[in-house]
């Protein structure tokens, strides 16, 4: 069995390094999954300031995204995204492995 991947988006990468660039920090975003939400679990992101030696890392465009083990098993596959509506910015976990989803697009239940 192949082992998990995961995809940065341009869009998710350029924001990644904008902000990155403001705080005057590594261009290193990290996805981790912790229970809770309103769905079970959440996602939640963060600047890092380097990878883990267990970490998927995953790079674009001089950006790089880093997921721990636990974390992967549930997010595996999935997109990274930052997408920008009339509701607000966010970055966006586009998850094949949620079977369920909620309005806030923040949390999942597999």
């Amino acid at each position: 069995m192949d082992a998990p991947t995961m995809t940065l988006s341009p869009s998710a990468a350029a924001r990644v390094a904008t902000i990155a660039a403001k705080q005057g920090k590594p261009a290193i975003l990290r996805l981790s999954v912790e229970g809770g939400g309103c769905s079970g679990f959440q996602y939640k992101f963060g600047l890092a300031e380097a990878a883990e030696a267990e970490d998927l890392v995953v790079e674009r465009d001089g950006v790089t995204l880093v997921v721990d083990p636990v974390s992967l098993d549930l997010v595996g596959g999935s997109v990274v995204d930052y997408v920008e509506s009339l509701g607000g910015a966010a970055f966006k976990v586009e998850n094949p492995n949620a079977s369920a989803g909620c309005g806030c697009g923040s949390s999942f239940a597999v």
